[in-house]
């Protein structure tokens, strides 16, 4: 039986950094993956989506030319080739993971694991079972697609986001159940390339974690490009034929029906913590996650645990800076404990979503005097020569102390500008002191200075 000093169940985001750190640090680590390297978000989620979404991107800017001044005749989207650039690009991706386990000498077990009392771990692969042992085994197996009762998926006519970006022919019709960020992309890319697009979203509003100015915004986008919107609508039920799937939900005022070729459903994540062994050992679970202390240690020593099966948010950035928290604590350093408070969020969608920090919303509920700031890319000359001036930068700060409370921006690239607001805030930088940091020009990013500006009231360039 071969010992580790760490084995990781699972080689997504999570996974996979938290083993290159253990390595970094000189532990002997192992992980244990039963598909691709890289899990869902490298093969599945994250990037594949990234690369359909610059198809569409791309797509719209031919037909766009003209505005530009360029006369372009006869170009046709080719939808398998779309596929097919997506999974190509994942499957390099995952490639380089490879690299890297090898580089840093990580051994890649393949299999399916379940953790077993004494920190040992079986794997099985192809009806054979082995047994492995450490000091210290850290549970990543992240999440997959939530199938809710009233809308079984059979990854045929109703299927979840793997299943969206994998379809054989481009669907006519489409509805997406949910509005959150994989709804939401997804419900861009496939309106982008022709295919009629709703949306039914159960809250009040599309996007309905991010402020709500933001989601206004994004709901007044979508619309003009054709995508139809049903919020506050509940499904109450899905029936298939051969040829078509129907959704039967509930409005505020009535009952509805739509038909369609496909159904994505959208409508969140479910764990994936069955089937591993954590029930025989007494590892505790509330709610369809794994409790764990500040540092991902979970109820029995030594069996830790990390990403979408925990309570923090079900983002790739934050399970890698869990599993670098994680091993580094395993490791003997002293670190401090993540702030969940300055995670930010990013929807990748035509204009895109990035954000931090409370909403407006929350600010008042939590009692702040607030300054609030604007500024819409109209006004940008930088945006105004990209030819998308769509969107604008909002900001919220503590009038009191000055403290940056929230940042949501919506417009083009904006999820590449977050990391201002996030770095300002764990710097726990005052509005002051953004609004006199000189911004280049013209950028989109001065577009931050300048709403800053206005919360102040000293914007120039409004």
């Amino acid at each position: 039986m071969k010992k580790y000093n760490l084995i990781i169940l699972g080689s997504g985001p999570g996974g996979y950094v938290a083993a290159i750190r253990a390595s970094q640090l000189g532990l002997n680590t192992a992980i244990v993956e039963k598909e691709s390297l890289g899990g869902i978000c490298l093969n599945w989620g994250c990037i594949p989506t990234k690369a359909l979404l610059k198809s569409a991107q791309v797509f719209n800017y031919l037909k766009k030319a003209s505005d530009y001044g360029l006369k372009i005749n006869g170009y046709e989207k080719d939808f398998k080739s779309i596929i097919d650039r997506s999974r190509n690009i994942s499957n390099s991706m995952s490639d380089g993971v490879k690299f890297l386990m090898k580089k840093n000498k990580i051994d890649i077990i393949e299999g399916h694991g379940k953790i077993l009392n004494g920190k040992k771990v079986e794997v099985e692969n192809n009806k054979k079972k082995t047994i492995i042992e450490a000091d210290n085994i850290i549970i990543a197996t992240g999440a997959r697609s939530r199938e809710l009762k009233t809308i079984p998926q059979d990854q045929k006519k109703v299927i979840g986001y793997r299943e969206a970006m994998s379809l054989k022919s481009q669907p006519k019709k489409m509805i997406i159940i949910g509005s959150g960020a994989i709804g939401i992309e997804f419900a861009y890319f496939y309106n982008a390339i022709g295919t009629d697009v709703t949306i039914i979203e159960y809250q009040k509003n599309i996007l309905p974690l991010e402020d709500e100015d933001i989601s206004k915004q994004l709901e007044r986008n979508f619309k003009k490009n054709g995508i139809k919107i049903y919020t506050n609508s509940e499904v109450i039920s899905v029936e298939k034929n051969t040829k078509t799937v129907s959704a039967k939900f509930k409005t505020e005022n009535k009952e509805e029906i739509l038909s369609a070729d496909i159904i994505i459903s959208a409508t969140g994540i479910k764990s994936n913590i069955e089937n591993i062994g954590i029930e025989d050992i007494g590892i505790a679970v509330d709610k369809d996650k794994i409790l764990v202390n500040d540092f991902y240690e979970t109820n029995i020593p030594g069996y830790y645990a990390i990403g979408d099966i925990t309570k923090g948010p079900a983002l790739a950035h934050v399970a890698s800076a869990e599993g670098i928290l994680c091993v580094e604590k395993i490791a003997g350093h002293n670190v401090q404990k993540l702030d969940y408070n300055n995670i930010p969020g990013c929807t990748y969608s035509s204009p895109e979503v990035a954000s931090v920090g409370m909403t407006e919303k929350q600010a008042k509920e939590n009692g702040y005097d607030i300054l609030i700031g604007k500024f819409p890319f109209s006004a940008s000359g930088k945006a105004k020569a990209s030819g998308n001036s769509e969107g604008f930068i909002k900001v919220i700060f503590d009038k009191k102390y000055g403290e940056w409370l929230g940042c949501h921006m919506i417009g083009e690239g904006v999820t590449d500008m977050i990391a201002e607001a996030v770095l300002g805030r764990k710097l726990e930088t005052t509005g002051y002191e953004i609004l006199k940091t000189v911004h280049p020009h013209p950028t989109m990013s001065e577009a931050v200075m300048e709403a800053v500006a206005d919360a102040y009231g000293e914007v120039i360039h409004l």
